[in-house]
């Protein structure tokens, strides 16, 4: 009895196998094109990743989130310095999960000191220009990395910024994404 009961389930399981084996599984979608690093302390996701890696690097040496950041960034500014860098700006939210608080960070650069609204009208310039030399901020990323290690980082500077000094000094392949 039982030999019959197993070979009913099996053909009545068999329908069911070879339906599931018919159905399309699709990965997912990667056509964000960034790559990703999974290690066991987190995933870092960067347009590069040699960037990506670095900041996964830094999760598994116990850096939190905001030091992971810190190093992926700096990295993208050598390896792609076109996409972002210290001459850029930086916009962050950090959640914190001890308390529930959302933290937002605006660095985008300043209006140079002498950059007034008299020296633009004294040139002739009423609105404020979208393109050319008075259009030019001063860039926030590193101020940002400053404040943002100071309140919630737990790494020195000095080590986050590693592997952006290594592949500066000692070069890096460019992806054909970046060549062409």
């Amino acid at each position: 009895m039982r030999e019959a009961a197993r070979a009913t389930l099996c053909l009545l399981l068999l329908p069911c196998a070879m339906l599931a084996c018919a159905v399309q599984v699709h990965a997912q979608d990667r056509t964000q094109n960034r790559s990703m690093v999974i290690s066991r302390r987190g995933v870092v996701a960067a347009e590069s990743p040699l960037a990506a890696q670095a900041g996964a690097t830094v999760l598994v040496h116990g850096g939190n989130a905001v030091d992971a950041a810190i190093a992926t960034n700096a990295v993208m500014g050598v390896v792609e310095p076109m996409m972002n860098g210290i001459g850029g700006d930086l916009f962050a939210i950090v959640y914190e999960a001890k308390t529930g608080t959302l933290y937002g960070l605006n660095a985008s650069g300043w209006a140079p000191a002498a950059l007034s609204i008299e020296f633009l009208k004294s040139k002739g310039i009423t609105e404020m220009p979208r393109d050319g030399i008075q259009s030019v901020t001063v860039p926030g990323a590193v101020d940002a990395w400053s404040k943002l290690l100071a309140r919630f980082g737990t790494k020195k500077l000095s080590d986050l910024l590693a592997p952006a000094i290594y592949y500066a000094r000692e070069g890096f392949p460019v992806p054909e994404w970046d060549a062409a």
